[in-house]
């Protein structure tokens, strides 16, 4: 009986060793694929940096991707769910299937502050990464590239319309200013506002008017003083975008645009409520008409999947990049978050620039186009592959990876 039980144990124990060489191996082939394509990738990632497109509007940008990839044997279909600039780009059959997410669109006046050259392509390479191991572990990969991150929110579109079904975890990385696996984004529902008053000649007669300014700016005051009540994560902000056109008119319309972010959906729901009180405060005190319009695009907070996060966590080590994860508090938004209330998904995070650059800044553009938002590409497109070949490979993160997420509220 001690014979058997210590054969059965050494053979599992060879059969595990033989599934990590032969996995590791693996990885080694996806790292040396995106490799091949080094200066390919580079070149794409700094056409689309140079040639900056917005929201809905990256035709350029989305053309460049899909034929890249089609030219790397994908089979690719445009202008999915509806909007002319999204697109599935897919390899193998079957299960499971590994998405990598591309954005691509650009920010109003700097460009790509926000390193979205680099996301797009890394999803790209990402994609020819994990592909070159299909023969050997079975299942899908597909790059999906999804516009209008930064205002429209592309992702909540398609996710309505089932661009996220079937997958079996789903991965995007962003670049910043440090390495991160565990992100934390917030909920955010943004809000358009106007007031309607009366005109009158603010010297003449004043009494005569309705002031939708003040109406503005009372409420104003008001979100000032609830921001003492909400939570610490929480953030309120926006900016009047109209408030009249000349000082001696009382102004008959005023308009704002506000944005409204919590660490969970659940809550975001109750400030929404509370921000709408203090715009309804400011009609009642001025006698101004009040209308808003929440976004139809609201983002959900990122749930992060834990075993995805650590496994993604090991293979950026392999690579030389020590992760700083857990931040004191949740950072932006993204419609990712959408995504990862579908499918287990992740959001880490890759450094380009030095810790005092943020995003958004010209500063960050320049990064994005660097030596070091080379690095990052690359990386980031090694991390996300070897992290799919996990998950391929793995019955039992597969089966963690779905227990967490059925698991989350």
């Amino acid at each position: 009986m001690r014979c058997l039980n210590g054969a059965a144990t050494s053979s599992a124990s060879q059969g595990a060793r033989f599934m990590t060489v032969d996995r590791e191996r693996l990885k080694a082939r996806a790292a040396a694929e995106v490799e091949a394509h080094r200066q390919e990738l580079i070149d794409l990632s700094l056409r689309i940096h140079d040639n900056p497109e917005l929201g809905l509007k990256e035709g350029r940008a989305s053309a460049w991707l899909c034929e890249y990839l089609e030219k790397q044997g994908f089979q690719v279909e445009r202008g999915i769910c509806g909007l002319p600039t999204a697109f599935r780009a897919t390899a193998g059959q079957g299960e499971p299937r590994i998405a990598f997410l591309a954005e691509y669109d650009a920010l109003p006046g700097v460009g790509h502050a926000c390193g979205h050259n680099i996301i797009g392509v890394s999803a790209v390479a990402a994609g020819l990464g994990a592909r070159s191991v299909l023969d050997s572990t079975g299942g899908s990969v597909v790059v999906i590239g999804t516009p209008a991150e930064e205002i429209v929110g592309g992702k909540v579109i398609m996710a309505r319309q089932g661009a996220f079904d079937g997958l079996d975890a789903a991965m995007l990385t962003h670049p910043g200013s440090r390495n991160a696996v565990h992100s934390r984004a917030l909920a955010c529902a943004s809000l358009e506002v106007e007031y309607f008053g009366k005109e009158a000649h603010a010297a003449a007669r004043p009494e005569a008017g309705i002031n939708a300014l003040d109406a503005l700016i009372l409420a104003y005051n008001a979100i000032g003083a609830l921001r003492q009540h909400i939570r610490d994560s929480a953030r309120i902000h926006g900016v009047i975008t109209d408030g009249g056109q000349a000082a001696n008119v009382v102004p008959n319309r005023s308009a704002a645009s506000f944005m409204v972010r919590a660490e969970d959906d659940a809550y975001l729901e109750e400030l929404k409520a509370k921000v709408i009180a203090c715009f309804e405060a400011g009609a009642r005190a001025s006698g101004a008409r009040l209308e808003y319009r929440w976004s139809e695009n609201q983002f959900a907070a990122m749930r992060t999947n834990g075993p995805l996060a650590e496994a993604h966590k090991a293979n950026l080590a392999t690579l030389g990049r020590e992760t700083h994860d857990q931040p004191s508090r949740a950072i932006g938004s993204t419609d990712m978050g959408n995504v990862s209330a579908l499918v287990p998904a992740i959001h880490p995070t890759i450094a380009v620039a030095p810790p005092e650059v943020g995003i958004h800044s010209r500063e960050f553009a320049a990064c994005a186009a660097s030596e070091d938002g080379h690095r990052g590409l690359l990386d980031a497109a090694k991390a996300m592959a070897m992290t799919a070949i996990d998950v391929l490979t793995d019955p039992d993160l597969r089966r963690r990876i779905r227990e967490e997420f059925l698991a989350s509220p």
